[in-house]
């Protein structure tokens, strides 16, 4: 007598329950996981199969149909992980004899190209950060704010910091007229990155007008970018916040902008005049060579342009 199947509701629910109380699983995360693996049961009902009976042929087929709804590869990635996950599961657990999930490939993905801002929207950006630092009937604070944003917006662009690095600079940098910083990045590894005058100056600028405000707080705070409302620094989330406003005072779309797309800004611009991709690499603080090889499209670029204006034969 062959043993009665167990249900695809249950094993689904058997999952879910440990993915709740073994990992944490937020309900976003279990409401994503039920959403997928009922998507799967229905498929399989429809060729009289079910998750305790598919098999690798069954699954790979699934995958196809989602290529043919329209599904982007990344949401195909994402099905298939929890897809692998839940007959991982069934296996330990004894339901299944079998990983038909364990050699399926997942989809192949393009890396995206990074969003990154021309030049000459950088110059918007900057020249709407000076004209509210220097607007004549800005109260005392909004200057103080202004003058911030300006300093975070010369830093991020001049350097190539990430967010998290930028926030986390100690109030010493702004004393100091060194042209380099010393920046401990991921895994705590310190690096050099470089600073120009007028990201010197904004520092100094703000840090002026910061002691002018409060100079018990300013004596207190040990970061850069301190929070004027609290204690503590500037968050990555009111950074990225305040310069979408900017953006948009810019006349650039607020999605346009965000400490991130200012990283990438530096990057692509720096390889776009001429820099080295070994050298980029070491102000970004990849660890990894590929990982600064996302913009190898403006090397491309670059390339090209080169061969089209200083080949004998370019412009045949």
């Amino acid at each position: 007598m062959e043993p009665v199947a167990v249900p695809d509701r249950q094993l689904i629910s058997l999952f879910l329950d440990m993915v709740a109380a073994e990992r944490g699983g937020a309900a976003n995360t279990l409401q994503a996981y039920s959403r997928d693996l009922n998507d799967l049961s229905a498929y399989l009902m429809t060729r009289k199969r079910a998750v305790s009976t598919a098999t690798t042929a069954d699954l790979r087929d699934y995958l196809a149909v989602l290529a043919d709804r329209g599904f982007a590869a990344s949401s195909v990635a994402r099905r298939l992980s929890a897809i692998r996950q839940l007959y991982r599961f069934l296996l330990a657990e004894g339901h299944r004899g079998d990983d038909p999930a364990a050699i399926i490939e997942g989809p192949k993905r393009g890396r995206p190209l990074p969003k990154v801002l021309s030049i000459a929207e950088v110059d918007h950006l900057i020249t709407a950060a000076r004209q509210a630092a220097d607007a004549p009937r800005a109260t005392e604070l909004a200057r103080l704010r202004a003058l911030r944003l300006l300093s975070l917006l010369e830093l991020l662009y001049a350097s190539g910091l990430r967010v998290s690095e930028l926030i986390a600079l100690p109030a010493s940098v702004a004393r100091r007229d060194d042209n380099m910083l010393i920046v401990q990045g991921k895994g705590g590894k310190e690096r050099l990155v470089p600073l120009n005058g007028a990201a010197k100056a904004a520092m100094r600028d703000y840090r002026a007008a910061f002691v002018q405000w409060s100079p018990d707080r300013a004596a207190r705070s040990k970061w850069l970018f301190a929070s004027f409302g609290e204690e503590g620094h500037l968050t990555r989330q009111h950074a990225a916040r305040e310069l979408k406003e900017l953006a948009v005072a810019a006349g650039l779309r607020a999605e346009q902008v965000s400490p991130h797309v200012l990283r990438h800004a530096f990057a692509s611009h720096l390889l776009h005049n001429g820099a080295d991709l070994r050298v980029v690499q070491t102000l970004l603080g990849h660890a990894d060579i590929s990982t600064t090889q996302i913009y190898a499209h403006v090397l491309d670029e670059r390339l090209k342009s080169l061969v089209r204006d200083l080949h004998p034969l370019g412009e045949e």
